[in-house]
């Protein structure tokens, strides 16, 4: 997942930062510390893959001023960004999931996902690494705890995650009830009662707008979405 990277690129921008900014930090002023130039780029090439890294993608531009806005939404922002990004780290979303606490993941058990869904895309090392790196980001997010053997835990959830999670729903055109059902908010490992009070949390710091009146719910995302990007979404 590259959090710790991440983290460290962001105390040198901000939300406005535009993507050669994001470019000139890592590469030209080597503000991650890369021995090589060679390093430089394929480090950048890496976050930009599963993060976007441009305002332009709205995704990425909601993600990164709700960052800024929420430290403790961080890590769970950022596994949900990289579902969106990345489709071998989406394989294992409901093997993880669907863990109960304490139960134990097994890299093998993710090599075995992998290995089902891409045969013979990849070999026995690769696999093992990919493997590896999935497990470090659930870990990373606070999904999974441990170093030789990883086991289930649960996130730590803020409204400023839920206000993502509504909001990928939403661009997924899901509206009202639904977009509490879909799968964003599964990750959020939460209860409806504890998902309304969360949006309730996010509508009174003003990140969304949100309407609860029997039972009928209505989300909306001011200033979210460019008036163009808006058409996009609706056509």
């Amino acid at each position: 997942m590259m959090f710790d990277e991440l983290t460290h690129l962001f105390e040198h921008t901000t939300p406005d930062t535009a993507r050669d900014g994001y470019r000139a930090e890592v590469i030209d002023f080597n503000v991650l510390g890369k021995p090589t130039q060679k390093s430089r780029v394929l480090t950048f090439g890496h976050l930009t893959e599963l993060y976007g890294l441009d305002p332009a993608i709205p995704v990425f531009r909601v993600f990164r001023r709700l960052w800024a806005a929420d430290e403790q939404a961080r890590p769970v922002l950022t596994i949900c960004l990289a579902l969106v990004r990345d489709p071998v780290l989406r394989l294992s979303e409901s093997f993880v999931l669907g863990k109960a606490p304490g139960e134990s993941v097994r890299r093998e058990e993710v090599e075995t996902l992998i290995e089902t869904a891409e045969p013979d895309r990849f070999s026995p090392a690769t696999l093992k690494s990919i493997a590896q790196n999935i497990n470090g980001s659930w870990t990373q997010a606070g999904y999974l705890a441990g170093r030789a053997r990883k086991v289930r835990t649960m996130p730590n959830v803020t409204p400023s995650n839920i206000t993502y999670a509504l909001f990928l729903g939403h661009l997924e055109g899901l509206t009202g009830q639904r977009l509490f059902s879909s799968r964003w908010m599964t990750l959020l490992c939460s209860s409806p009662s504890e998902l309304e009070a969360l949006a309730n949390s996010a509508s009174h710091r003003g990140q969304i707008v949100f309407l609860n009146a029997g039972g009928v719910k209505e989300v909306r995302f001011p200033g979210f979405l460019t008036a163009e990007e808006e058409q996009w979404l609706h056509e």
